[in-house]
């Protein structure tokens, strides 16, 4: 079966600045997807790219198998960075609208996106212009927009941007049921953690390169940290003693956490063990991979991005 996406070779530059640098990708049919990266690293070039928006200097696209995806635009649904509301239309008749945009007919469309608004909490929102919509009730607003079709393949450009902790939740489950449904799920952040939570795949660019294009459980085997993270009960504990036991291959300080690093071949059970025979202990756990320290490791090998202190 032909993948959802695949780009092959494709750049893009804007005068003398490449924002996107012979990228390769291919995205399974099926999948969820974070394209991760800093501001700027080119992931909104390259979703722009894939929704025709802007065409590539060079290389391949392929959309749903077709070479452009205002080929396959009524199959697709896509929530851009900026907002793309129509502000002085009602909310409801703005997504009624993009409903007969995406040939969903009004009497099929009003009943699931009047539930829709309740389970937003958007209830009281339905009849108020979209310019009178905060900056995260807007950002719901426009994921509705893009979903209200059913897509097979669902684009979300910084999806999270604007929304408070309570509402980035809701948003993250509708994602989810999203894929559960069958979508094919591609969305761009630069809060790594983002896509921790919710990715099967991983993309990370930076400088409009690809330097990392792995499933989250290789990403985990291939760049495991092997440390684990200590606090002991007494705060002025002295823990130099911690840099002399077996498998210790070092031990550092960030904001009150100790983070001991486990030399090749340590097993962290027999660590723990050791740790906590030594120095009573509040809390000891396996360190959680972050992609925000694997994607500094690839940038920049001679920075772990710890911000630690030697102990």
């Amino acid at each position: 079966m032909d993948p959802a996406v695949m780009l092959a070779g494709v750049t893009k530059t804007f005068g003398s600045q490449r924002a996107v640098d012979q990228l390769d990708l291919r995205i399974p049919r099926g999948a969820l997807c974070g394209v991760i990266g800093p501001n700027g690293a080119g992931k909104t070039t390259t979703i722009r790219i894939l929704m025709s928006i802007l065409f590539p200097d060079s290389g391949q696209v392929s959309v749903l198998g077709h070479a452009s995806a205002l080929a396959a635009k009524d199959r697709i649904g896509y929530l851009p960075e900026e907002r793309g509301v129509y502000r002085k239309m009602k909310v409801i008749d703005f997504l009624v609208y993009m409903a007969g945009l995406k040939a969903v007919p009004e009497s099929q469309a009003r009943p699931w996106l009047l539930k829709s608004l309740e389970r937003l909490e958007l209830t009281a929102s339905a009849g108020k212009r979209c310019e009178e919509l905060s900056r995260g009730m807007q950002q719901k607003v426009q994921f509705l927009a893009s979903t209200l079709h059913r897509p097979d393949l669902l684009i979300l450009d910084e999806p999270f941007s604007g929304l408070d902790p309570v509402s980035t939740r809701l948003l993250r489950q509708l994602v989810l049921e999203e894929h559960q449904r069958g979508a094919t799920i591609l969305f761009s952040t630069h809060v790594m953690s983002h896509a921790e939570d919710l990715c099967d795949t991983v993309v990370m660019i930076h400088r409009g390169r690809k330097v990392l294009d792995e499933s989250v459980a290789a990403i985990r085997r291939k760049f495991d940290v092997r440390s684990l993270l200590f606090e002991p009960l007494d705060p002025q504990a002295d823990t130099k003693s911690l840099r002399t036991l077996p498998g210790v291959d070092d031990v550092s300080s960030n904001e009150g956490q100790m983070r001991v690093a486990l030399a090749p071949g340590t097993d962290p059970a027999a660590a723990i063990a050791a740790i906590t025979a030594v120095i009573p202990t509040a809390r000891i756990e396996l360190a959680r991979l972050r992609l925000e320290d694997v994607f500094i490791r690839l940038v920049d090998p001679t920075n772990q991005g710890s911000g630690a202190v030697t102990v």
